[in-house]
């Protein structure tokens, strides 16, 4: 049962969707938001409700129909960044590991929220109420794919693709993988993508298919093994899947590949989910966090968060970026030469 703590019969918790975002940060806004809500017995609104990429194959209640100009109270979600050697990125803006805001939680009169809203604390006791909030039309509802023996594994793209510290390695799909073959000797993979071309790239031997968004999504929901990406896309499919036994996502999420411990962001970390680290090791959510506290203690970045970096500090990091996010990738190209070079491979004309 919902609490009715709010200050006012009025109260109004809502949220804009913004032009931009995928399927997966509009969920997230509007899933929260309403969680938020719901937890104090408000009304609860979705401004640009129009926007919502989902609307033609759920049917989603959004709340009173509200202009932005009823909200006089405005809240931005907290956020943390570390400013960091790992990515031209982090060194810039700084790598987004933000937790939970408390104070988020604890909102009591008429507000008009914005962030990511992506910590499970804001909505993960209401989870049976999602399900219902999130259902998918029947006419939607992929279940051609959902079976005992196929792993449903979810690349992410786009513009993933061109930022080598956030499009995962071929390394994390194969330990997966083999994690999956662990549980049953006869499992399946199919990939479902927004970009098959990348997809074709890093894991060619596994079929892979885009389907409309509806037909993504739902086939997702309804699988009984997951490996995804550190993309919002698949999390809601897979929160509300009656189906899903053992769902494998990248330890570290956005910086997976090249993370000493911290996470982008700490709000990724969710309980049904097991994490996979670069060595190939699975970790329960416990036990992640139960790491990141530790890591926090010790940490040098988390004793300047939001410090950007200046002087030798800045131009150390450049060189350190390139080498951690591209250092990998040059060994393996000057390791191929070299065994070119010994077959006889290549003539001098050509090098």
């Amino acid at each position: 049962m919902a609490s009715t703590n709010c200050a006012e019969r009025d109260t109004v918790i809502a949220t804009e969707l913004l032009k931009g975002q995928g399927l997966g940060n509009q969920l997230f806004c509007y899933v929260t938001t309403r969680a938020l809500a719901y937890d104090k017995g408000c009304d609860f609104a979705i401004l640009n409700r129009e926007i919502l990429d989902c609307m033609y194959f759920m049917e989603l209640d959004c709340g009173r129909v509200l202009e932005r100009a009823y909200f006089g109270e405005v809240y931005h979600e907290r956020e943390d960044r570390i400013y960091i050697g790992n990515s031209r990125h982090d060194i810039e803006h700084g790598c987004y590991i933000t937790g939970a805001d408390k104070n988020l939680c604890a909102l009591n009169q008429t507000t008009l929220l914005y962030g990511n809203m992506q910590d499970e604390s804001y909505f993960g006791k209401y989870k049976e109420e999602i399900k219902a909030w999130l259902k998918v039309k029947p006419q939607y509802d992929c279940m051609e794919y959902s079976r005992e023996n196929l792993c449903i594994i979810n690349i992410r793209g786009g513009e993933y693709t061109s930022n080598p510290e956030l499009f995962l390695r071929r390394r994390y799909w194969l330990d997966a993988m083999e994690i999956m073959r662990r549980q049953r000797s006869d499992m399946q993979f199919m990939v479902v993508t927004d970009d098959l071309a990348a997809a074709k790239r890093i894991l060619p031997e596994v079929e892979a298919y885009h389907f409309d968004l509806a037909g993504d999504y739902t086939v997702i929901k309804n699988a009984h093994y997951l490996i995804l990406s550190n993309s919002t896309f698949a999390f809601f499919p897979a929160f509300t899947s009656e189906t899903v036994r053992l769902i494998i996502a990248p330890k570290y999420w956005a910086r997976h590949n090249v993370s000493d411990g911290y996470w982008a962001s700490e709000q990724n970390i969710y309980s049904n989910y097991r994490y996979l680290d670069r060595k190939g090791a699975l970790f329960t959510a416990k036990e992640c966090r139960e790491e990141l506290d530790k890591y926090r203690q010790k940490s040098p970045y988390y004793k300047r968060i939001g410090k950007r970096l200046e002087g030798m500090a800045l131009m150390t990091a450049y060189i350190r970026s390139r080498s951690l996010i591209y250092g990998d990738l040059l060994v393996r190209a000057v390791r191929s030469l070299k065994r070119r070079l010994k077959r006889g491979g290549y003539d001098k004309e050509q090098l």
